[in-house]
């Protein structure tokens, strides 16, 4: 709600694909990364990919921070690695919030996306039992949610999911992959690692590089810059 707020999902499995974690914030700025993004399993039967599969069991971890106060942290179990299905599931263990929640890529045959995207309706308090009937009645009818926007939009989607109830258009904001990571994060990160570990960086016969894990920009430090990086974290512990 407020512009520093952010919530992070995390998929932490047993499955080959490691960590998924995802970071959204009210401005539409996205960003996420898998821990091993190149597994490589067998589609399903029905010639879909295996997420679940790759997921495998573990836990779904959702924090909500704000700018201000102590984060609130959710936690569920994951019940089948499909995405959607998690999702609504934490909803609705965790939350008491039932949840319509749908997520969907379509995947060309040179394994490039053609389109992805999701839906998530939620039931506010008061909302009649016809209600939710029709939204579990929508969400069986409705198309793969990949298809949808291969070519449609989030109006057309809000349109297949809604049928039936009157609704209105609030809000549409712009989403997409923003990483905000910079070399002055990078070089706050260094100096955390203090004086020692830093002057052993230094003396290491390696250079000093840091990639970020959700947009794989690196950052480089010469030995001099790793030696300047010792003197201050000296003269910080001495503050």
């Amino acid at each position: 709600k407020g512009d520093r707020d952010r919530l992070t999902v995390t998929l932490a499995g047993d499955g080959p694909a490691g960590r998924l974690v995802a970071v959204g914030g009210p401005d539409g700025a996205v960003k996420g990364y898998v821990e091993n993004p190149r597994v490589e399993l067998p589609v399903r039967a029905d010639g879909k990919l295996d997420v679940g599969g790759a997921v495998g069991k573990g836990l779904v971890r959702v924090l909500r921070s704000a700018g201000e106060g102590e984060p609130y942290c959710g936690v569920n179990g994951i019940v089948s690695g499909e995405i959607a299905e998690d999702v609504a599931a934490y909803y609705a263990a965790s939350e008491q919030i039932p949840t319509v929640c749908a997520a969907g890529v379509l995947v060309d045959r040179d394994w490039s996306c053609l389109s992805a995207g999701g839906a998530l309706i939620q039931l506010l308090p008061g909302a009649s039992d016809e209600t939710a009937a029709l939204l579990e009645r929508n969400a069986a009818a409705a198309p793969a949610i990949s298809s949808i926007y291969n070519g449609g939009t989030p109006e057309e989607a809000a349109a297949i999911y809604l049928a039936g109830i009157e609704y209105d258009l609030f809000d549409s904001i712009e989403c997409g992959y923003v990483c905000p990571c910079n070399r002055s994060r990078t070089t706050r990160a260094l100096l955390t690692l203090g004086k020692d570990e830093l002057e052993d960086m230094y003396r290491s016969p390696e250079e000093t590089t840091l990639s970020c894990q959700f947009c794989g920009r690196s950052y480089a430090y010469s030995k001099e810059e790793i030696k300047a990086l010792a003197e201050k974290a000296a003269r910080m512990a001495r503050a």
